[in-house]
C-alpha cells in the first residue's frame, strides 16, 4: 500500500497533538524499523493522506479542531483510503467513546498512557490484516470482478474498476473518487441491506437508457461494519440471442443457461421463466449434452465467456 516512500517497507501515520506522546510513539515505531509520518492535527493528517498511503494510522481520539473520530469518518469515506486500518489512542474511559471508535471505522484502540509493547503488537497484527484486505481487493481488480463494499448503512468503502465502469454507465460521469454512491444506486443498496437477508439476496435496478438492468447481490456481511456486494450487468434479451447463436441452443435452453450464468437456482429460474423446476432441469440436461459438460458451474463458465466476448 505504501506508494509515496520509495525504499521503505512498513509505514505508519501518527496523528496526535501532544508532542510528548508523538515523540514516544515515533521513537518506539522507528526502533522497530517502521517509517513514521507525523501530523499534529486531524486536518494535517488528512492533508498528508492526499499524497501518501501508509500501511496503518494511529490517531488520538481527542484533539482540537477535527478530532480523531471525525478524522476517521473522513478517511473511511474515501475509497482510496478506506482499507487502511485505524488504531485509536484515547484517555477516555467511558464505554461509549470506545464504541464510537469502532462505529466510525477503527479496528482497535489503546488507552493513554500508551503501553509501547502492546501498541507495537497491535500495529503488527493490524498491518498484516490490512495487507490481506488490500491483497483481496487487488485480486478482485485483477480478475475484472464487479465488486463493491459498503458499510452497514450503505456508504461506499471501495469498489473495483469494473464496478466503477458499470455504475458510471448507469450514472454518466460518476467515479469512485466521489466517495459516495449516486442516489440511483445508494437507495437500492440501502433497501438490500435493510431487509436483513443473508448471502445471495438480490435487488435489481432497471436502466432507463437501455434494455439492461443492474443486479446487486449480497455476498457477505463481514467484519463489524462492512458488506460485500457483487454487481451483475444483465441484458437478458441480447445475451439469450448471443448464447443461442454461438452455442447452438434453442431459445429456451439459452434462457435457462443465461440465468444459470447469473448464479440463479433452478427454483429461481422456474419463477423467472414461469416453467416448472423439472422443466428447467430437462433443459439443463440438453444444454450439458450440447456443451459437452456435466455440471452447472462448467456450463456457466462457458456462458460467461461467450457473453463477455
Amino acid at each position: 500500500m505504501n506508494t509515496g516512500i520509495p525504499g521503505h517497507g512498513d509505514t505508519v501515520l501518527v496523528i496526535d497533538d501532544e508532542p510528548a506522546s508523538l515523540h514516544m510513539i515515533t521513537s518506539a515505531l522507528e526502533s522497530a524499523d517502521i517509517t513514521v509520518l507525523v501530523a499534529t492535527s486531524g486536518e494535517g493528517g488528512l492533508a498528508l493522506l492526499e499524497n501518501i498511503l501508509p500501511d496503518l494510522i494511529i490517531v488520538d481520539a481527542v484533539m482540537p479542531g477535527i478530532d480523531g473520530f471525525e478524522t476517521t469518518v473522513r478517511i473511511k469515506r474515501n475509497p482510496r483510503l478506506a482499507s487502511i486500518p485505524v488504531i485509536f489512542m484515547t484517555g477516555l474511559v467511558e464505554s461509549e467513546h470506545v464504541v464510537e471508535a469502532f462505529e466510525v471505522g477503527g479496528v482497535d484502540y489503546v488507552r493513554k498512557p500508551v503501553n509501547i509493547n502492546e501498541l507495537l503488537a497491535r500495529v503488527r497484527v493490524h498491518m498484516a490484516q490490512g495487507r490481506a484486505v488490500q491483497a483481496s481487493t487487488t485480486s478482485l481488480d485483477a480478475t475484472g470482478r464487479l465488486m463493491l463494499a459498503t458499510d452497514a448503512r450503505g456508504s461506499l468503502l471501495w469498489c473495483t474498476p469494473r464496478a466503477e465502469a458499470a455504475i458510471s454507465r448507469m450514472v454518466p460521469g460518476w467515479t469512485r473518487e466521489e466517495a459516495t454512491l449516486p442516489p440511483a444506486l445508494r437507495t437500492p443498496v440501502e433497501r438490500l441491506l435493510s431487509r436483513g437477508d443473508g448471502a445471495g439476496a438480490t435487488v435489481r435496478i432497471d436502466e432507463e437508457s437501455s434494455e439492461g438492468m443492474l443486479e446487486l447481490v449480497l455476498i457477505a456481511r463481514y467484519r463489524q461494519n462492512e458488506v460485500l456486494i457483487r454487481l451483475n450487468e444483465l441484458n437478458p434479451k441480447q445475451d439469450v440471442i448471443k448464447l443461442g447463436s454461438v452455442l447452438g441452443l434453442t431459445q429456451r435452453e439459452a434462457e435457462v443457461l443465461l440465468w444459470v450464468s447469473y448464479g440463479k437456482s433452478s427454483t429461481d429460474i422456474s419463477e423467472v421463466l414461469e416453467i416448472s423446476p423439472r422443466t428447467v432441469q430437462k433443459h439443463l440436461e440438453h444444454v450439458y449434452e450440447k456443451l459437452g459438460v456435466e455440471t452447472r458451474s462448467a456450463a456457466a463458465a462457458i456462458a460467461i465467456r461467450v457473453i463477455q466476448q
